[in-house]
């Protein structure tokens, strides 16, 4: 395991792209461990492309959905995700983020 120090803010408006390069959205949270003190989850606001084929489609508004870290390849200008979109719709950890 490979542990990254990221601060929360630093991650807050970074976008999400996928493997194959896809938008999939924006940081605009976290989740995290108070006993570990470790970020779990990013709360990404999905884009409209993004929230239609992961299954997350507001009607008025766009879904932010937590993204477990684990499946953060790399962190840079932008975050990079390990897996294209059509993998992450059949990913069960990718859940919406309660309000």
């Amino acid at each position: 395991m490979v542990i990254i120090l990221v601060s929360v803010d630093s991650l807050s408006g970074k976008s999400v792209i996928g493997a194959s390069g896809t938008i999939l959205g924006e940081v605009k949270g976290t989740e995290v461990n108070t006993n570990t003190w470790q970020i779990t989850h990013l709360h990404v606001k999905l884009s409209s492309i993004a929230s239609e084929t992961l299954g997350f489609k507001k009607r008025f508004r766009s879904s932010t959905v937590c993204m477990p870290v684990s499946l953060v390849s790399a962190v840079g200008d932008v975050i990079t995700i390990g897996s294209n979109i059509n993998e992450l719709s059949q990913n069960p950890q990718i859940s919406e983020c309660p309000e």
